[in-house]
């Protein structure tokens, strides 16, 4: 079965056009399946029945497995029989029609707006690193980008003038995302002076560099902006996919249409992108509260 799960991820990659990172998260995915199912004496996929894929997604959640790594797994479950079926490889389905439990279920995590700004008030901005933190942190909430993106921007998908930039999502494709007067004047200055600084002896166009120079990686903004929320003061575990939460939700809370974050964001399907509106169903309450006769 490992064969064959080697086989699914370069299908997957060349075939799909799914990132390397989905790749590497349906790999890792599935090794954890095939290590279960081997503890179990299961050595085939023809042998495989729906009361192994519950029980072990049962025994990941009892490992306290995140609600969306366990709802990740299942779909890295689901696609990989599904292959195998078309390739004529398994004969029944055993995932099919299995749904995630709506248990399992979980609303991303959001700061508030005082929060974020707290947040992005954090980084000094005297020094040129102060400066790239501010920055990067400013683009990161204003955009919703996701933290990949924001590592593999470059100076040419920056469009100051017109206050948008070029980004390339999931499956290769590209995107148009606007930013606002505040974010174009620090990408600016950054770009023009503090950049520079950083970059040293370094011949890129990625936007944000470390302090030697090199791009940022998506492990090294995950650092950072752990460092930032501490100093801030801000108790919940923030990621960069935090920020890129907050970004919807603030848009939703302030009236944008479903429609509009959905393609700022790059979801491909609109259910992906309707999670925010529950998200948003606290201030829908306490206005209820606030101003019905009968609440």
């Amino acid at each position: 079965m490992h064969a064959l799960i080697e086989q699914f991820c370069d299908f997957v990659a060349l075939e799909r056009g799914l990132s390397d990172h989905t790749r590497q998260a349906y790999q890792a995915d599935l090794k954890h399946f095939m290590a279960y199912l081997e503890q179990r004496g299961i050595r085939g996929v023809n042998d495989l029945t729906r009361r192994d894929i519950t029980g072990f997604l049962l025994a990941e959640k009892d490992r306290t497995m995140a609600p969306a790594t366990l709802a990740r797994r299942l779909v890295a479950i689901k696609v990989f029989l599904r292959f195998l079926q078309q390739e004529g490889m398994l004969d029944t389905n055993a995932a099919d029609a299995m749904d995630s439990p709506r248990l399992w279920k979980m609303l991303p995590d959001t700061l508030s707006p005082e929060e974020v700004e707290r947040l992005l008030n954090t980084p000094e901005k005297t020094t040129s690193i102060g400066f790239r933190d501010r920055t990067l942190l400013e683009l990161l909430y204003g955009t919703g980008l996701r933290v990949s993106e924001l590592a593999s921007l470059t100076v040419e998908d920056i469009h100051l003038p017109e206050k948008y930039l070029r980004c390339v999502g999931k499956g290769d494709k590209e995107r148009v995302v606007p930013f606002g007067d505040t974010a174009k004047a620090m990408l600016q200055e950054y770009i023009t002076y503090h950049r520079p600084a950083l970059l040293r002896q370094e011949k890129h166009s990625y936007v944000f560099v470390t302090r030697r120079g090199k791009p940022f990686t998506r492990q090294g903004i995950w650092k950072l902006i752990k460092v930032y929320t501490h100093k801030a003061g801000i108790a919940q575990n923030v990621t960069p996919h935090t920020l890129r939460h907050s970004f919807a939700s603030h848009l939703l809370s302030r009236g944008a249409p479903l429609r509009v974050i959905q393609e700022m964001l790059g979801h491909a399907d609109i259910a992906t992108t309707q999670i925010y509106t529950h998200v948003d169903q606290g201030r829908l309450k306490s206005i209820h509260h606030q101003f019905h006769p009968r609440a």
